[in-house]
Order: structure tokens, then sequence, then C-alpha cells
């Protein structure tokens, strides 16, 4: 039997490259760059069962920091984690590399287009700050998750978000325009629309390649791609030949950003996000539809869907009696229910047109 010492390097030879790391990000960084214990514990979970003590943290202050850190972490072979709120339920936020959180100082607006209804962000730009920001104006990022008030631009593009709202204005990979990313080799990319491209430049060859490896497994791609809205696991190589329920693209063009999306970080650290924007409904009507059983409420949602709400939600038995046991919230939830349901459907309509709304609300209450 080969003992556990055998297997591992000796603690001194993994301190030492470790201790040289610190070392020079400190000298080379404005950021902050956290070795110490506590810090690689605090950053060491996220929202998910998992616990990886990662190798250190680094705060960039501004994006020439972001550059700086790829390339001392490419020197040294240390694999890099880019982080945001850490509000991921399967892990993706953890890992045994040089994390880079984003929140603090790389948050900002960087380009705002209110004609033609498009922002640039910083990745670590929290949603809910973004839309505070845009409400003036009349927009807002329709992306809306229930963690919005943490959950940043850069994190909600590596894991493709929906939120609630989905059906109506799609998941991340179709409010998404570009991506400004740096990758592995410290080459920084402008992931856009692939007929825009340079003639030769490297943003035209990573196209090239991709197309060429969706186009062979082309069939696997129709066959096997789940047809869904909500895909939200593996690359987006359906981008030449979306399988989506909703066109990446409203005109059909391909967008190379769109394979970053969902990519959980394995192919480019994001610097700056350009999102597509909605104008903000004026009118919202909300319907509590009854169902004596779970099944009915179920099967009930393909016909609602039909009927172009803004919102679908679920609630079952066990969630309303919970919400009945809550003082605050028992008197609004008994006057929405109709008996003893065992579940409902929320269903948001919204838009510029009330009658509209309550048209269609009135066909659900039948």
């Amino acid at each position: 039997m080969t003992s556990l010492t055998s297997q591992h390097a000796p603690r001194d030879a993994k301190i030492k490259p470790i201790s040289g790391l610190a070392e020079r990000l400190s000298r080379e960084l404005a950021g902050d760059v956290l070795f110490d214990q506590a810090t690689r514990g605090r950053y060491a979970t996220d929202a998910s069962i998992y616990q990886i003590t990662p190798v250190g943290v680094v705060i960039p202050r501004h994006q020439e920091d972001l550059k700086i850190a790829l390339d001392i972490a490419r020197d040294a072979h240390v694999p890099v984690l880019a982080r945001g709120a850490g509000t991921s339920q399967c892990g993706q936020t953890v890992g045994e590399a040089l994390v880079l959180d984003t929140t603090r100082w790389l948050n900002q607006v960087v380009e705002f287009d209110p004609d033609a209804r498009t922002v640039v962000v910083e990745p670590g730009m929290v949603l809910d700050h973004l839309n505070a920001w845009l409400k003036p104006h009349g927009l807002w990022y329709p992306v809306d998750v229930s963690t919005s008030a943490q959950c940043t631009i850069g994190g909600m593009a590596g894991n493709n978000s929906c939120g609630s709202r989905s059906i109506y204005y799609g998941n991340m990979v179709h409010n998404v325009e570009g991506i400004e990313a740096t990758l592995a080799d410290g080459c920084d990319v402008n992931f856009s629309f692939v007929d825009g491209f340079a003639e030769g430049s490297r943003e035209q060859q990573l196209a090239q390649q991709v197309k060429a490896i969706a186009e062979r497994v082309g069939h696997d791609i129709r066959d096997h791609f789940p047809k869904v809205l909500r895909r939200v696991g593996g690359y987006n190589l359906d981008l030449f030949d979306c399988q989506n329920p909703i066109p990446y693209d409203p005109n059909g063009r391909a967008n190379l950003a769109h394979l970053l999306i969902g990519s959980e970080g394995t192919l480019g650290v994001s610097r700056r996000i350009k999102l597509k924007l909605s104008p903000l409904p004026e009118q919202k009507v909300l319907g509590v539809v009854n169902f004596p059983t779970f099944y009915q409420a179920m099967d009930f949602t393909q016909h609602i869907v039909k009927l172009g709400p803004m919102a679908v939600e679920l609630v079952d038995r066990t969630m309303i009696e919970l919400s009945l046991e809550n003082p605050a919230f028992r008197p609004v939830i008994e006057k929405a229910l109709i008996g003893k349901p065992e579940a409902i459907l929320l269903v948001e309509f919204a838009g510029q047109d009330r009658d509209a709304q309550l048209e269609a609300l009135a066909v659900c209450r039948t």
C-alpha cells in the first residue's frame, strides 16, 4: 500500500510557490491580495453544499489590475476563478484556484445608449443596482432572478441566468449583445456578431473554429440539444443553428458572445458586458388561479403560456401553508385563496395596454 505522504508533495513545496505568488501579486497590483486563512475560508463556500479552499483571493481595483492578475496566474500555472456574489447552487464559484472578486470595484456602468437600449457594464455590477440606475430612463434589464439584490451581471452571464419572466424576455443568452473578455493566453477578444469581425482577426479565427466544431457535430446538436427555453448546461454550440424556442438573436445573426453565456468562466474572463435593455412596463395585472389538485395546475400551465403572460409561477400546498403561518403574509394569502387549493398559479401580464392585459387575465379565470 502506498502511504498518504508519498502521494502528495511536501508541505513546504506547496507553501513556497503560493507565497511567491502572493508576493508578486501584492507588489504589482493596486487592489487587494488576500491569502490569509480567514479570507480563503470565506471564499471556500457559496450557496451550494460544496466547500473548497481557494489558493488566494484578488480584488482588482481596475481593469489593468484584472489583466495583471491573469498574467501572473498564467506565469505561475495557477488556475483562476472569476466570482460574483457566490449565489450559484452547484459549486460553480468555489475551487482550488486564484479567486478574482470583481464586486468591490469593477462594478460600473461603462457606456449607455438609451436610443439603442443598450448598456455596457463591468462584471461586478449587481443586477438591482443596474436596474435602479436605469429606472429614471424608463428601461430595465429583464433577466430578473430571485437573487437580484446580490447577483452580478458577470455571474449571470457565466451561468446563463433565467429569471421568473424568462418566458417573455428570454434568458441571459437572449439579452447579451457582446462581451469583452480575456482568454487563457492573455489575448483580449471582443465577442460579438460574427458577421462584423475584421478579416483575419482573432475573433474571426475563433468564430471559424467554433463553427467548424458545430458543423462537425451538427447532427448531435439537432437531435440531442433539448429544445427548451431554460437550457443552461454546456456550451451554446447551437449559436449558428439555434435550437432554443426563442432565437438567440431576433434577426438570426450569429453572435460569438452567446458561446460564453453559460460557460461558467471556462472560456475566458469577462471584462465588460454589453446588455440589451427593455422598456419598463407601464401597466401590470396579476391573476391568482386556484386549483383543487397539483396535477391540474401543472397541466393548465401549457394553456396559460399561450396567452403571452410575462410570468407564470407555481405555488404548491407546502408553500401556501408556510405563508399562512407568517402573520405578515397571512391576510394577503387568505384573500387570494378560494377554499383550500392544492396549488395556485401566479400569472402576470404587463405592458402598455391595460385593457389587453385584463382581457388575457379574464381568459385565465375561465
